[in-house]
């Protein structure tokens, strides 16, 4: 089969992720002697600075890793929760349905730099100085801005002229694609950073000790603080001050727990719990398992049974998750997998049909909310497939036998206003929750928002698998496909993931305002036969251009023989593996 690029192979290391400079950044530090855990945290922060419109440092980062000295996955959880003043009462004084995907009321704790920094501290072996020398200087002397970081600035120039001028002091005038542009008030924040680390003395863990104080406790808490004190107009179209406090971040520390996993297709596949949307992958192995024999790929019927599956897993997903107790041996047991794959006929079914729960009012009785058009609350892709952003993914092995997946996401600029004295702007993922008492994912303070973030890793005697893709909600349908076809299909890392993809937007949005869709949507290279007879099944099909859906990269390495192997996405023209 031919690939858009050769899948890697080496012993000594690999990294990929969806920016070639964060790619880079992240095998220098393996080339310096860094272990997986430095190269991720590498490449991470050089993601704030190269793609500051798919996440930044006032966004969440959820990883999976494991280590040479204990193989068995861990998760840490980068996702911050919601301000100690947020309450579903709060938002509806304010004549709010939904929480608006702008502006600063959507802001949760910023989990991302203190999860980088926990990694490194805990697992990592070099000092901050080191690790983040890439994104500053990116950062101070410039980078050459992507394409896509000039369209999305395009779309909300008007906005940042007249309403956030932070932002666009920072943003405006609108640079061309590969010109050189310089962050330096994020420059300094990270200089000032390793600066307060160094403080504390010589010891390396304490150097980060003190880094996390000063983020969550100290400087950039302060500043945080007083910068969600103004009004700020949001997607509500009407201004609203934030309600993030310093002693909300100062409450808040990543925290390490056990993965959800399930066994499917040789393979045991581990995913972050429920208030992530990680368990709906399983859910939908579980699905396709009770179905029977996979399908060819790219075969009508294969693409059938993930559609209907997907709606299903879904629904549950939207009547179920959230920071929350969820039923998951209920959810992930092959009795529950066997009634509810006993829905699936050859026609497409409904929507919206959970197994058990309940679902969202605002989303049984069609709820809807005026679009003002003021900024983007959502960084993913349109139904219609159209990019409008996306989030950030990264793999990293070494040859030690470490290996992390993690997706960084939010602290997009396009979604809140610049904080000019620290150079990034907070995150938007309360819009995720529900302004509705009683749900699994109802806002409430000090709860994680359910978020669409979703890294995987997978083992099978001796191996591990490290993988994860940008794109919202359908981040666990393109690495259901990405899956199916590495390990049900035997395709390489770059055949799995440059092979034709697709998915359905059947089940409510996870951002504002969200809509509920019904779309199947494929990329035009899935055979016009094949969607013919999708269509003639009953599936709204949308046709989008070839290499539009997913930026799928991957990792994997073999314990008994050391072999690592690395691929990435041309989709999108950013992302890149490197490894020797």
């Amino acid at each position: 089969m031919f690939t858009t690029r050769p899948e890697l192979s080496g012993t000594f290391g690999m990294v990929a992720s969806t920016h070639w400079l964060a790619s880079a950044a992240g095998m220098a530090v393996l080339e310096h002697g860094g272990n997986a855990f430095d190269a991720a945290a590498a490449a991470g922060f050089t993601l704030h600075v190269t793609e500051p419109h798919m996440n930044g440092p006032g966004g969440e980062v959820p990883a999976i890793f494991a280590t040479a000295a204990d193989p068995e996955p861990q998760v840490l959880c980068g996702q911050g929760v919601a301000p100690a003043a947020a309450t579903v009462e709060r938002f509806r004084d304010q004549g709010l349905d939904l929480v608006p995907g702008t502006g600063l009321l959507a802001a949760t704790v910023p989990g991302a730099v203190g999860a980088w920094l926990t990694l490194l501290r805990d697992h990592g072996t070099m000092p901050l100085r080191d690790v983040l020398r890439y994104a500053i200087g990116y950062a101070e002397h410039g980078h050459p801005v992507a394409e896509a970081v000039v369209l999305t600035i395009q779309t909300v120039e008007n906005l940042f002229r007249t309403y956030w001028p932070t932002s666009a002091s920072q943003w405006l005038p609108v640079t061309r694609p590969g010109e050189l542009v310089r962050l330096p008030a994020l420059a300094a924040t990270y200089r000032r950073l390793v600066a307060e680390a160094e403080a504390a003395g010589a010891d390396r863990e304490a150097q980060l000790d003190a880094a996390i104080r000063a983020w969550y406790e100290g400087f950039v808490a302060e500043e945080l603080d007083a910068f969600c004190r103004s009004e700020v107009l949001d997607d509500s179209g009407v201004p609203h001050r934030g309600l993030l406090t310093g002693a909300d971040l100062a409450a808040w520390r990543p925290t390490y727990e056990r993965p959800v996993s399930m066994a499917a297709l040789g393979w045991t596949v581990y995913k972050a719990g429920p208030w992530s949307q990680g368990p709906v992958l399983l859910q939908q192995l579980a699905l396709l398992q009770e179905l029977g024999e996979l399908p060819p790929p790219g075969s009508a019927e294969l693409i059938h049974r993930m559609t209907e599956v997907a709606k299903l897993a879904f629904a549950d997903r939207d009547a179920c998750y959230g920071d929350t107790d969820v039923p998951l041996d209920h959810l992930l047991s092959a009795s529950y997998a066997a009634e509810r794959a006993a829905l699936v006929t050859r026609e497409a079914g409904p929507v919206l049909r959970p197994g058990t729960g309940r679902l969202p009012r605002f989303v049984t009785e069609g709820g809807e909310v005026a679009v003002s058009g003021l900024g983007i609350g959502e960084p993913t892709l349109s139904p219609m497939g159209t990019t409008r952003g996306d989030t950030c993914h990264i793999d990293v092995a070494d040859r030690w036998g470490n290996i992390v997946s993690a997706t960084p996401s939010g602290g997009w600029l396009q979604s809140s206003p610049v904080v000019g004295s620290l150079g990034f702007c907070l995150g938007t993922r309360a819009q995720m929750f529900w302004l509705e008492e009683g749900l699994p994912n109802s806002l409430a303070p000090g709860k994680r928002p359910r978020t669409t973030l979703s890294p995987s890793l997978a083992t099978r005697d001796g191996r591990v698998l490290s993988f994860g893709t940008p794109g919202g909600d359908q981040q666990d349908q393109w690495q259901l496909g990405f899956l199916l076809n590495h390990a049900g299909h035997g395709m390489n890392l770059q055949e799995a993931i440059d092979a034709p993809a697709w998915h359905t937007t059947a089940f409510a949005s996870s951002f504002y305002p969200r809509a509920t869709g019904a779309e199947l949507v494929v990329e035009s290279r899935v055979d016009g036969y094949v969607r013919e007879e999708l269509a003639r099944r009953g599936h709204e099909v949308t046709v989008v251009e070839p290499w539009s859906l997913g930026r799928l990269s991957a990792v994997s390495r073999d314990l008994a023989t050391g072999q690592l192997r690395a691929a990435a996405n041309a989709r999108g023209m950013q992302g890149y593996a490197v490894g020797r």
